[in-house]
């Protein structure tokens, strides 16, 4: 935990705000670090669907929890950022950009591929733009999934793909507790070189690179296999809408806890003398009833016909307008879910009237 701790404070002094894991409100959340302290030491989770709870463990592990409520991409694309503001005479004035430069700690395979999905999704957008290249990564593969995680079926973990600036593998034995890291940028080795480490040894690898390998069979879930761009296509008309209409409360929690989500909608306020206004940009959700509304109507009124949208789009016109899958396998959506409605189930549920 010293070395950890040591790289909290290089990166601190290297002028990067540290974001990782915390415990605050009953949950494992994202927020910014002071020291090592701040991290969750002997946490773990216990998901299922519409179900997370916290419990505590029998070593000091830091990141032995899956994914809590918030993604990273808070951090990138803010929930809500003023874009301009005008003066009573018509003075136009973009909004200060946020000079923050965020380091963040403990991303996992699923949250590194929801990050390669937003580089697609919004490179031209400015300040995610801007965010995006100030960003140090710390990755961590993933050990123990949990019981709503399904990366292995994405191919997105439980190792990290590619972009992490350095990579972790957190390891407690009867040597005890230790990290084998992994370099991958020369920003990342520049860090790197500031802090005490010692060379890996292969008794050391090994059992890391297995504990890796192993998680891939331990996930809790599976998105079935297959051509998932047609099965979605082809099921538009599928009485199985309705029949998941009739569990969902169309709440959009979904989308909020989503990491690759990105929908947004504008909001104009001005005070009561009518002198200052400024236009904002929040985070929105295809579940809102006036999130397509057109020409004094909304075109999806139906509860049905708002899953549809969403799952359809996250598995299936995804891959024509970015190219891949919306879905990374990090079972947020799942557990989140008031009425634990499993994105996994309900695809294989419409696989199986397609085939009927």
């Amino acid at each position: 935990m010293a070395g950890l701790g040591a790289l909290i404070d290089a990166l601190a002094a290297a002028g990067y705000r540290v974001v990782g894991p915390t415990v605050r409100d009953s949950a494992i959340v994202l927020d910014e670090l002071r020291s090592v302290a701040d991290l969750p030491s002997g946490w773990g989770v216990t998901t299922a669907p519409g179900s997370y709870r916290l419990h505590r463990r029998a070593d000091p592990m830091v990141f032995a929890h899956s994914a809590g409520p918030q993604a990273w991409k808070r951090f990138l694309h803010p929930s809500r950022q003023q874009l301009w503001s005008t003066a009573a005479d018509g003075t136009y004035q973009p909004a200060e950009p946020d000079p923050s430069r965020y380091a963040l700690l403990g991303v996992r395979g699923c949250d590194l591929a929801a990050i390669r999905v937003l580089d697609g999704v919004l490179a031209r957008s400015r300040p995610y733009a801007r965010r995006r290249r100030d960003l140090f990564v710390i990755g961590v593969n993933c050990t123990e999934p949990g019981g709503v995680c399904f990366c292995a079926s994405m191919h997105t973990g439980p190792e990290v793909g590619a972009g992490y600036d350095l990579a972790l593998t957190e390891q407690v034995d009867e040597r005890g507790h230790r990290f084998v890291v992994e370099v991958g940028t020369s920003e990342g080795a520049k860090i790197l070189s500031s802090l005490d480490t010692a060379a890996a040894t292969d008794a050391e690898i090994g059992p890391a690179r297995r504990a890796v390998a192993d998680a891939a069979g331990k996930m809790g879930r599976e998105m079935p296999a297959g051509d998932l761009r047609t099965l979605l296509r082809d099921a538009r008309e599928s009485a199985h809408w309705d029949d998941v209409a009739g569990r969902c409360l169309t709440c959009g929690n979904c989308t909020m806890v989503c990491p690759t989500c990105f929908c947004t909608t504008t909001e104009d306020l001005t005070d009561l003398a009518g002198d200052h206004t400024e236009r904002w940009e929040r985070w929105s959700s295809c579940f809102e009833l006036d999130f397509s509304y057109v020409h004094g109507g909304s075109v999806r009124t139906s509860g049905a016909s708002r899953y549809r949208q969403w799952l359809t789009h996250k598995l299936s016109s995804w891959h024509d307008q970015f190219g891949g899958s919306g879905c990374v396998g990090c079972g947020r959506c799942v557990a989140w879910c008031p009425v634990g409605i499993d994105i996994t189930e309900e695809v294989a549920r419409l696989g199986e009237r397609t085939d009927g």
